[in-house]
């Protein structure tokens, strides 16, 4: 079936399942059971005020009034006032606790939904896009506020007021009792029906609002504008939002119409019933029937127009509540994610790291068919499962504490993968990545992140000051050790020269600064957390020949008595490396010094004499 196409019935497997969702609903609740007992008792003491005012209106009409007795009158309509200032004042304290326990639930399934995420695997992002992300967080947990926030209550006080209405009305009169309620099986059964019509289009209407965030998340980036101009499609793009806003109006619209009608008719029905007992009680009375009183006709009208509005509501939070379903329904999904990247039950914790890497046997292939990282789907799509052979196979290395190994190859060969290997941000799928001899996915996760620092081909910076990005490495490095940081990554003069120093703010995804200067602070702020172990993936691709002389003699520096992997394309980076290996098709074809492999004459001194031929000569 097609993933958009809604079926034209609930399935079983569907109606099985929604029971278990209430459930899990209401133990989003579970925490804040006594707030809730507290609106409980709040709602069943309005109901009952508010059910005593038609009885104090009988009295008036039937024997106060009537038997001139003006101290009972007083009585009775102080009764009723006082009656209508508790309702209010209840209804008042009910709206606050519920307001404050929904927004407290919405806060515990945003939190919940971005520390999943945090927890995710860089495979998932690679195959998702942002914008779907950002939907799920945002526009989905935000559309179910209403539920949250008053639905529960809403539908207890109105249960409550329901059922205290019914046996007031029963106390008055039983027949014209039945004579009102004769429809309620009816209704029901159409709110259901609207409901199930609406759980439905819900269902579109956010999958349809999670394209349209994807599409102004990609489109509307800094990355975006300048694709989107360069390449001519500003027009274009502007149209195929237009047509994907389009479609959002359609089931915006048919969202808000789904069963109107019907429910329109409810509401008539029920407007008009007054008008029913009226006639009842008059027909009754003239075929010498049971005679009703003046009040007690008054009366019951009065607890039949109390009985209209809460019961027009709770057909109304029935309908919500089953939209809300499908909200519930995508949050779970998240929720339910698989986390494939867990720390085991008792982890080691290692609170010196000397920082030798040995892979072991280590073989790797991605899921669902996924290409290698070097050539990750920026894009997000999820792609068909495909076969697909290992990315790495049979990878056997061992580098020393503080010494230095460089991986080279061609695109594709599995580099960036074997290097994320090493800080987890894959897990091996056959043999083992070992940190000081203990295998990395035996590791705390604390100890990982202080001992393996990563510079990737790809620099990411907070649209935030140079400082907070730096200090994003270390919270509470001192200036002095900002300073300290930029300087080794040969970018505190440029900061330095800026207006606003380091708290000049480096804009969207850093796009204030230059390819390299970008990659220079990315250096600082790695160099600033101080790890044993360092990743470098393609850190220095994205600078000019000069900048990056000066930059590897700060990384020389750096790499002094700590292990560094080095991922590079460009030769010139790595030929002081104290070992090389170079992989080809996911497998170590060569090994030894840079001298080494020129004098064997293989894959290495190919690619040597590769970059020599690239290598400008102005």
């Amino acid at each position: 079936m097609h993933p958009d196409r809604e079926p034209s019935w609930t399935p079983p497997a569907e109606a099985k399942e929604q029971p278990r969702q209430v459930r899990r609903i209401l133990r989003l609740f579970r925490p804040y059971r006594g707030r809730l007992g507290v609106v409980g008792l709040l709602v069943g003491a309005s109901s009952l005020v508010s059910v005593a005012t038609p009885f104090l209106l009988k009295e008036i009409l039937d024997v106060a009034i009537p038997g001139g007795r003006t101290g009972l009158l007083s009585l009775l309509a102080l009764g009723m006032i006082l009656s209508a200032v508790l309702t209010s004042v209840f209804g008042v304290l009910q709206t606050l606790i519920s307001t404050t326990v929904g927004q407290r639930v919405m806060h515990d399934l945003r939190t919940a939904v971005y520390g999943r995420l945090q927890r995710m695997s860089l495979a998932f992002f690679t195959r998702t896009r942002t914008g779907e992300v950002q939907s799920r967080i945002a526009n989905d947990i935000g559309g179910m506020q209403a539920t949250v926030t008053s639905t529960a209550t809403s539908l207890v006080s109105n249960v409550t007021s329901v059922v205290a209405t019914i046996v007031a009305m029963v106390a008055l009169d039983w027949r014209l009792t039945v004579v009102s309620l004769v429809l309620l099986p009816v209704f029901v059964w159409i709110s259901r029906r609207v409901g199930d019509e609406r759980k439905k289009i819900t269902t579109q209407r956010q999958k349809q609002m999670a394209a349209m965030a994807a599409t102004v998340t990609e489109s509307l980036s800094v990355s975006g504008i300048l694709l989107g101009r360069t390449m001519g499609r500003s027009d274009s793009l502007t149209r195929s939002f237009a047509e994907e806003s389009e479609q959002l109006v359609d089931l915006e619209v048919r969202s808000s119409m789904a069963g109107r009608w019907r429910m329109a008719v409810i509401t008539i029905v029920m407007a008009a019933l007054p008008a029913v007992i009226y006639w009842t009680a008059g027909v009754a009375l003239q075929l010498g029937g049971p005679q009703v009183s003046l009040g007690t006709i008054v009366a019951f009208v009065s607890l039949q127009q109390g009985l209209f509005r809460p019961a027009v509501s709770l057909l109304s939070t029935g309908v919500q509540i089953q939209t809300s379903l499908a909200l519930f329904q995508r949050i779970f999904e998240y929720l339910d994610l698989p986390i494939d990247i867990t720390e085991r039950d008792q982890p080691v914790h290692l609170d010196q790291v000397k920082g030798e890497v040995r892979f072991e046997g280590v073989e790797f292939r991605y899921e669902n068919g996924e290409d290698t990282a070097d050539k990750a789907d920026k894009a997000g799509s999820v792609r068909a499962v495909r076969p697909v052979r290992p990315v790495l196979d049979g990878i056997d290395i061992t580098v020393p504490a503080g010494s230095s190994l460089a991986v080279v190859g061609p695109t594709g060969a599995g580099k960036s993968t074997l290097g994320y290997l090493v800080p987890r941000l894959y897990d091996v799928t056959g043999g083992r990545v070992t940190l000081d001899g203990v295998d990395v996915r035996d590791l705390d996760f604390d100890t990982l992140a202080r001992a393996v620092g990563v510079v990737s081909q790809e620099t990411y910076l907070f649209h935030a000051s140079v400082a907070d990005n730096l200090r994003f490495a270390k919270p509470d490095a001192t200036d002095d050790e900002l300073h300290a940081a930029a300087k080794a990554a040969q970018i505190h003069d440029h900061i330095a020269a800026l207006p606003d120093g380091y708290d000049t703010v480096v804009g969207e995804r850093g796009h204030r600064f230059s390819g390299g200067e970008k990659q220079r602070l990315a250096i600082a702020r790695t160099i600033l957390r101080d790890p044993p172990v360092l990743i470098l993936d393609e850190a220095t691709s994205a600078l000019d020949t000069r900048t990056e002389h000066a930059v590897q003699e700060a990384i020389d520096a750096l790499s002094a008595n700590r292990t560094t992997l080095t991922i590079a394309h460009r030769l010139s980076t790595v030929r002081g490396a104290d070992q090389i290996v170079v992989l080809d098709s996911g497998q170590v074809a060569e090994r030894g010094t840079h001298e080494e492999l020129l004098e064997r004459e293989g894959r290495y001194a190919a690619l040597v004499r590769r970059d020599a031929r690239l290598e400008p000569t102005g």
